[in-house]
């Protein structure tokens, strides 16, 4: 008997003579008072079990016992004595012996008895009921083997095999679909685990994949299905001799891989040009290609050789061209052809990109009715004369006016004057020079045009223009900016030049090794140039800062191209070489001509600029006759004593207001007050300019 319902019986056995002696011993004492208070308890116990919807009965039965027992004690309490005839004793007996009567009825319910503590009994569970086997279908040999096997394993998750495929070729790999034993019931717990169990493989993710299953016609889908590929062949095979989409996957677009999150679409071989393309993308198209090349050419197994292999992004996607020799390392000579501008959009070829691609530049905007500037960077014997001379030749070919200054005297420069309108060596020709362009755009905003007599805005290619194309170059402009001197006027004036130039026809193109305001490039210069202009960024001395010029020229910097030291393609392991004391292989060739071009949209490509061979005669590349000032234009500078030469000393007046005669510098010599043109003192914007303003003060 369970412990409680003994303990219940128990009670009502001793009750039964409570009920009899307090009524008659202590009518109004504790006992009587808590027996008429578990009755109130027990009535509304009753009334609360009445209401219940399920097991009615039987909770009306467990409370039952309280409200007789206060019954019973309120009966015995108005007889005298035990009552006639021992009634107190013949009631209290009756509620002795319905206890036994009530304890099974309240009980009834239970489907088991728990059994006492100090004696547990084991009960023994009912094993879960097998699924059904599936209903021969008349399926073919493989499918009932794999069904045999499923059916040995337990039928794991709970699931039917319908169809067993293998793959083509193969005689371990096929593909299992399944589905839930009982229909409607989505498949749970359905491990790889499991299925390797089952068919005898490891449980490997290359070796077992588990996929949903997409409804088609005359077949459900959805969580009730699952299709299970069982591949230990082709794993096998992926690990010995994986395709490129293989090698892809495991090694380069892992989380630590080259190219994380992208996935490769097509490997093409052009043997014309000996070049080997991967093509690739993002696997999720809102994001962004990040490519460490050097670990992506180690993950594919090629060398690491940044001067043969070379990446392009595009949006999510991306291209990467490995080359069999440096594709930038041929000589691509300058023609008269390909240094013709389209007389209708001023496009000429000025290079080549690595694809072999050719690169355009423009000698006029033509989408905004204005000239166009220039911004050439680079470090010494990068290029940057030698794309000069490319870019001069188009705009001599389209019939502009090149003007040429630089700070050092220069064999190619020297050449170049010779095929051009003006050209001249010093800061102080320079300052002159952009004085004179400064004061065009006044000239020019005045002359009256033939057709109607009035003044009229620079528009290219317009036969009705009374005056031609003015770019002005301006090579060391860095050099030249920072001249105690001249600097300041230099860089006032190239800052005004940016500004109003285009609107009259008029260019700067200055070049140096630094984009930045404290190297003479203010930000208002650097914006214009920038906007109006394709930046051409030659080797800067490092990868780094190449890239950080390119970035300092593109409104948002897209992924810079690197530019290689030099042409060193890789020989042999250097760990072998130490080992047996060999020499390093030699140096290469130099990277002199290749630069980052930033094109219109902000994206920069990597090109090799043309070829221009001073050592020949130039005049095959430049036009018979070279392109000037109108009269009219040299009579107006020469009125502003802006015309002539500008190799002369400083003219009285011209730079700075003479000092009166009576101040001099203690050496017996007249001052020079520093400022602008005007007469106004110049604002100081560099560590030199700074210390120049002391020294004027201080006579230090």
């Amino acid at each position: 008997m369970p412990r409680a319902a003994a303990l219940e019986r128990l009670a009502y056995t001793l009750a039964a003579p409570a009920l009899v002696a307090a009524p008659n011993l202590a009518p109004h004492g504790p006992v009587t008072a808590s027996i008429a208070v578990a009755g109130t308890v027990g009535v509304a116990g009753i009334a609360a079990a009445s209401n219940a919807v399920e097991g009615r009965g039987r909770k009306v039965l467990r409370w039952l016992p309280l409200p007789v027992a206060a019954a019973i004690d309120v009966a015995a309490s108005y007889t005298p004595g035990l009552g006639p005839y021992g009634l107190d004793v013949v009631m209290a007996g009756v509620f002795a012996a319905a206890g036994g009567l009530v304890l099974p009825m309240a009980r009834h319910a239970r489907r088991h008895h728990r059994p006492a503590l100090a004696a547990p009994a084991p009960q023994l569970e009912e094993a879960p009921a097998a699924p059904p086997a599936a209903v021969d279908d008349g399926a073919d040999e493989l499918t009932k083997g794999m069904r045999q096997l499923w059916e040995r394993a337990g039928m794991p998750a709970r699931t039917l095999v319908v169809t067993a495929v293998r793959h083509e070729g193969c005689t371990h790999d096929l593909t299992v679909l399944l589905r839930a034993a009982e229909p409607g019931r989505p498949i749970t717990g359905l491990s790889t685990a499991a299925v390797a169990a089952a068919v005898g493989v490891d449980d490997d993710p290359d070796i077992i994949r588990i996929d949903a299953v997409v409804p088609t016609q005359g077949r459900q889908g959805g969580p009730g299905w699952a299709e299970v590929h069982i591949t230990p062949e082709a794993a096998q095979r992926r690990r010995r001799n994986p395709t490129a989409k293989e090698k892809w996957a495991d090694r380069i677009a892992g989380a630590r891989g080259g190219a994380p999150g992208t996935e490769l679409v097509d490997v093409n071989r052009d043997n014309r040009r000996r070049v080997t393309f991967y093509r690739g993308r993002m696997a999720d198209t809102t994001e962004s290609p990040r490519i460490d090349l050097m670990k992506v050419l180690r993950g594919l197994g090629l060398p690491e050789d940044d001067s043969r292999a070379f990446v392009l992004i595009d949006g999510p996607e991306f291209l990467i061209s490995v080359f069999d020799e440096p594709p930038l390392s041929p000589t691509f000579p300058a023609t008269r052809q390909l240094l013709t501008p389209d007389p209708k959009t001023g496009m000429y070829v000025s290079g080549f990109s690595i694809t072999g691609q050719p690169v355009h530049n423009f000698v006029f905007q033509h989408d905004k009715n204005a000239a166009k500037h220039g911004l050439v960077l680079g470090v010494t014997r990068g290029g940057k004369t030698q794309f000069f001379a490319v870019t001069m030749v188009a705009e001599s070919n389209a019939g502009h006016i090149v003007w040429l200054s630089s700070c050092f005297k220069d064999e190619k420069t020297t050449a170049l004057g010779e095929h051009i309108d003006r050209q001249g060596i010093t800061p102080i020709y320079m300052a002159r020079q952009l004085r004179a362009a400064k004061a065009l755009c006044q000239i020019r905003a005045e002359m009256p045009w033939a057709y109607d007599g009035k003044p009229h805005d620079y528009k290219p290619g317009d036969d009705r223009c009374p005056y031609k194309q003015l770019n002005v170059y301006a090579d060391e402009f860095m050099t030249a900016s920072q001249d105690p001197e001249f600097g300041e006027f230099i860089q006032a004036d190239g800052d005004a030049l940016t500004v109003m130039g285009l609107k009259y026809g008029i260019g700067f193109n200055p070049a140096g090794q630094s984009p930045f305001a404290h190297n003479g490039f203010s930000t208002e210069m650097k914006d214009n140039l920038r906007q109006n202009s394709r930046p051409v960024i030659f080797n800067m001395g490092s990868p780094s800062a190449t890239r950080k010029a390119a970035e300092g020229t593109m409104e948002n910097p897209y992924e810079v191209p690197t530019i290689p030291a030099r042409y060193a393609p890789k020989e042999g392991s250097a760990i072998e070489r130490a080992m047996a004391g060999e020499a390093e292989p030699e140096n290469g060739v130099s990277t002199g001509g290749v630069a980052v071009v930033v094109l219109d949209n902000g994206r920069a490509v990597l090109m090799k600029a043309l070829y221009v061979d001073f050592d020949t005669d130039l005049a095959e590349l430049f036009p018979s006759e070279i392109n000037r000032l109108t009269d009219h234009e040299i009579r107006e500078l020469e009125k502003l004593g802006l015309w002539g030469d500008w190799n002369r000393p400083p003219d009285p007046g011209e730079f700075w207001p003479e000092p009166d005669e009576d101040e001099d510098d203690g050496g017996g010599r007249r001052r020079k007050p520093r400022g602008k043109s005007g007469g106004q003192r110049a604002e100081v914007t560099s560590a030199r300019q700074a210390l120049e303003a002391i020294r004027s003060l201080t006579d230090a």
